[in-house]
C-alpha cells in the first residue's frame, strides 16, 4: 500500500497542472470596454497551453494558443452599449471577469491640473465638489481607473490598480477633469464610459515620450529636451511605467492637460505636442484616435505681466492645427494669480467633452470651440478682427457670436494690447461690430495700429470676451515679434 501510494504521488506530480491564466490590471471586473469595435485582451498562461475568452455578450468564445514564453492576445468583438457582463478566460482554469460594461473609453493624462481629484488638493479645493461626490451614484455607468505613480528606467507590462465604480469615495479621489468630461459624454450619450487616468504632477512632456519620438521630432533643442532630472522629467520614464501598461486596451481617444513644466522650452512645444500624439496613436495602434488638448489656464507665475504661459498656449493651438481629429478646450477665463491650480475643473471636463461629443459623436446644438483668431484689417487708428469658430452673421439665433451688452449696455472688451511700428504695446478697448461678428480695437496712444494682442499675458484679468454660449475668446496675437519680457522661468 505504501508503494501505491508513492507511486501515486509521483504520477500526480509528475502530471501536468493546468495554470490559471493571468491578466494585466487593466483588463478586470468593474471594466468598461469600447463599444462596437474589436478589443484587445492579453495575458499570460501555461506556455502552449489554448487559451479560451468568452463574453457574456454574445456567448461565444475566442481562442488561441499561448507561445513558449506563455504569452497570449487576441481580439474579442464587441456589440453596444450595455451590462453587466461577464467574461470568462480560461486556459483550464477559469477567471471571471464580473460587472462588466461596453460603452466609451477614454485615456485622461497629464500633470498635475490632470490628476487634481473632485476632491481637490490640500487647501485647494475644486468648485462643486460636495454636490459631484454625492451625487456620484447618478451616474453608476462611470468607471474608474488610475494609473499608479511608477518612473521606469525600462519597459513596464502591469501595474497595480483596480477599476472603480462611480461612489462618493472613488469619484472624491479620481481625476476632476476627467471625471467632469466622463459625466458629460455619460449624460449626452446615455452609455457607460470608462476613464483610465495616468497622470503625474509636475511632469514633463519628454517624461511621457520615448527617447526615440525626441530624437526623430525635427527642429528642437533635442539636448535641452533630455536634460530631465526629476523620476517624472527624464525622458521617457513615465511612457515605461505608466503608458506602457495601459495602451493595449482599446479606447476611443485621449485627453490631456499638461505643459506647465515645459514653460522653460516653450519654443519646442508645439513640436514635441505633435510627436507625442503621433506616438500615443501609434502606441495604440490607431493614428486616427482623436486627442484633446487642455490650454493652460492663467496664472502669474513669475510674474503677471511676463508672457511665458501664452506662448505654452500658442504652441498648444499651432500643435493641434497641425493635427488631424485634435482640438483645445479653452481656459481663459478659468485661471487665478495665485494658484496653479484652479478649482473650476468642471468648466474644463465639459468643454474637453464638448469636443468630443461633436467632432466623434456627430452630437448637434453643442457649443462651438473657442474662437480663435483668423485675421485682422487696419482702418485708419483701429484694427477690425475677425474669428473662427462663431455663427455666421447673419444668423440672429446663432448660440456663438460675441456677448456685446452687460449690464450698463454695449460692452467694452479689456484684454486688449495694440502696438505700431515702434513695436511697443498699449493698452486697447475693444467692441464688437452689431451684425458683423468681428471685434474692433484701438487705443489712443496707437494712431497707426500694425500688431494686436489678447490676453498675452501669464495673468490678464481684463480679458473678458467670451461667445453667448459661454465659450472664453483664446489668448493670441497677430505679430511673431521676438519678446523680451517672458521673465525668467523656474
Amino acid at each position: 500500500m505504501k508503494r501505491f501510494c508513492l507511486a501515486a504521488m509521483m504520477l500526480l506530480a509528475a502530471a501536468p497542472v493546468a495554470a490559471r491564466v493571468k491578466l494585466p490590471a487593466v483588463l478586470g471586473s468593474n471594466m468598461v470596454l469600447q463599444r462596437n469595435t474589436e478589443v484587445n485582451f492579453w495575458g499570460g498562461a501555461t506556455p502552449n497551453s489554448r487559451v479560451r475568452v468568452t463574453p457574456s455578450w454574445n456567448g461565444r468564445s475566442y481562442e488561441t494558443r499561448a507561445d513558449d514564453a506563455g504569452r497570449w492576445a487576441l481580439k474579442v468583438p464587441t456589440g453596444e452599449a450595455g451590462g453587466p457582463y461577464t467574461v470568462t478566460v480560461s486556459d483550464g482554469d477559469p477567471v471571471v471577469l464580473e460587472n462588466v460594461l461596453l460603452g466609451e473609453v477614454w485615456i485622461c493624462s497629464g500633470q498635475s491640473n490632470m490628476e487634481m481629484p473632485v476632491g481637490g488638493f490640500l487647501h485647494q479645493p475644486v468648485e462643486g465638489s460636495a454636490e459631484a461626490v454625492a451625487a456620484a451614484g447618478d451616474c453608476p455607468g462611470i468607471r474608474m481607473f488610475t494609473v499608479p505613480k511608477v518612473s521606469s528606467e525600462s519597459p513596464r507590462e502591469d501595474c497595480e490598480a483596480a477599476w472603480q465604480c462611480s461612489t462618493p469615495a472613488s469619484v472624491r479621489s479620481f481625476s476632476a477633469v476627467g471625471y467632469f468630461f466622463g459625466r458629460m459624454l455619460c449624460r449626452v450619450l446615455d452609455v457607460p464610459v470608462g476613464l483610465i487616468t495616468p497622470n503625474w504632477g509636475g511632469s514633463a512632456i519628454e517624461a511621457w515620450m520615448t527617447v526615440e519620438a525626441i530624437d526623430s521630432t525635427p527642429g528642437i533643442d533635442h539636448a535641452l529636451a533630455k536634460s530631465g532630472t526629476y523620476d517624472n522629467s527624464i525622458p521617457q520614464r513615465l511612457y515605461n511605467g505608466m503608458i506602457l501598461p495601459v495602451c493595449r486596451f482599446t479606447a476611443k481617444g485621449f485627453i490631456w492637460y499638461q505643459g506647465e513644466s515645459n514653460r522653460r522650452n516653450w519654443f519646442d512645444y508645439e513640436a514635441l505636442q505633435v510627436s507625442l500624439v503621433d506616438l500615443w496613436r501609434a502606441t495604440w495602434g490607431d493614428g486616427r484616435m482623436p486627442f484633446y488638448i487642455t490650454q493652460l489656464a492663467p496664472y502669474a507665475y513669475e510674474g503677471a505681466s511676463l508672457r511665458s504661459l501664452p506662448l505654452v498656449v500658442e504652441a498648444q493651438y499651432r500643435a493641434a492645427a497641425r493635427l488631424e481629429h485634435a482640438g483645445v478646450a479653452a481656459t481663459t477665463d478659468l485661471g487665478t494669480p495665485a494658484c496653479i491650480h484652479p478649482a473650476r475643473k468642471r468648466e474644463v471636463g465639459e468643454r474637453l467633452a464638448w469636443l468630443a461629443l461633436a467632432n466623434d459623436y456627430g452630437i448637434e446644438g453643442l457649443p462651438a470651440p473657442a474662437p480663435t483668431f483668423r485675421e485682422m484689417e487696419r482702418r485708419g487708428d483701429k484694427l477690425l478682427l475677425r474669428f473662427d469658430n462663431l455663427s455666421p452673421s447673419d444668423d440672429w439665433s446663432g448660440a456663438d457670436s460675441f456677448v456685446g451688452y452687460g449690464p450698463e449696455g454695449e460692452l467694452r472688451l479689456g484684454g486688449f494690447e495694440v502696438a505700431g511700428t515702434d513695436r511697443v504695446f498699449h493698452p486697447a478697448e475693444g467692441r464688437v461690430l452689431w451684425g458683423d461678428g468681428r471685434i474692433e480695437v484701438s487705443s489712443p496712444e496707437v494712431a497707426e495700429p500694425v500688431a494686436v494682442r489678447y490676453a498675452f499675458r501669464n495673468w490678464c484679468p481684463e480679458a473678458n470676451v467670451f461667445t453667448t454660449s459661454g465659450q472664453p475668446l483664446a489668448p493670441f496675437r497677430s505679430d511673431d515679434w521676438p519678446l523680451d519680457d517672458i521673465g525668467e522661468i523656474r
